[in-house]
């Protein structure tokens, strides 16, 4: 950390559901929102609902004023982000930038470590809704965790005091990483819809709440029955599952 009591002047680059989400609950934590970015109406009402009275900036300016600067943008996203700021020469030495993405390690911070950035790769292993709920499920969530190993604990820390849990995922093994949890929320919600289309057609109304007992529960035995060091994901360093994609503006 760079100041000595710890606490960070944080800005973040995407407002979509991701970004305004991991800022309020490091504003819970004590440190400070100095900005951010976001480009549409949808992100801005965000940002006014989940961080009331943080300056909406361009994102050069969250840059120049941030110590951690939040990258959570969509994956596609994120390669010509990084390496369009360090083009302009954006980053600064010392600066901690941690991405949210579940695909990338830390490599693709590399643009920007010729100035002196601290790389860190943080994805929340969650399906977010961008509202103060995930505040809550943030706390009983894991956190795939990627950075060098001088620094690992820094991310470590910063995901524990997000109120979740921190779990190592190797660089070699992010792609695996996103593979796994993105297969388990894409086929669940895609059985799940096809589960309530059923129900729509036979005429039950609200088929979601029928349908949301079981669904929990089928979940919770099939997770608990597997055992947390028998569910095998690819060579992880430990288990979670949730979705592959972060949400930008």
């Amino acid at each position: 950390m760079t100041q000595k009591d710890g606490r960070l002047g944080i800005g973040v680059i995407g407002a979509g559901r991701v970004g305004p989400v991991l800022a309020a609950a490091l504003a819970g934590a004590g440190h400070a929102i100095v900005g951010i970015s976001a480009h549409s109406k949808d992100a801005r009402d965000r940002v006014d609902s989940m961080l009331p009275g943080v300056p909406v900036l361009e994102v050069r300016q969250v840059v120049e004023r941030s110590e951690l600067v939040i990258l959570a943008v969509p994956d596609d996203q994120l390669p010509d982000l990084v390496s369009g700021l360090a083009a302009v020469d954006a980053w600064l030495p010392g600066q901690l930038v941690l991405h949210t993405s579940a695909r990338y390690g830390v490599r693709v911070l590399d643009p920007a470590r010729p100035a002196g950035i601290i790389p860190l790769a943080v994805h929340p292993a969650l399906t977010f809704t961008g509202t103060s709920l995930d505040l809550a499920r943030l706390r009983e969530a894991w956190c795939a965790v990627t950075a060098p190993g001088p620094v690992l604990p820094i991310a470590q820390a910063l995901v524990v005091e997000m109120g979740a849990e921190p779990v190592v995922v190797a660089e070699e093994n992010r792609e695996a990483y996103a593979d796994a949890i993105g297969a388990a929320s894409e086929f669940s919600t895609a059985i799940v819809g096809q589960a309530i289309a059923g129900l729509r057609e036979i005429g039950i109304e609200e088929p979601g709440r029928v349908l949301s007992a079981v669904v929990r529960s089928a979940v919770d035995n099939a997770l608990r029955g597997a055992g947390a060091d028998s569910i095998d994901l690819a060579g992880l360093d430990d288990t979670t599952a949730a979705p592959r994609k972060e949400n930008g503006d």
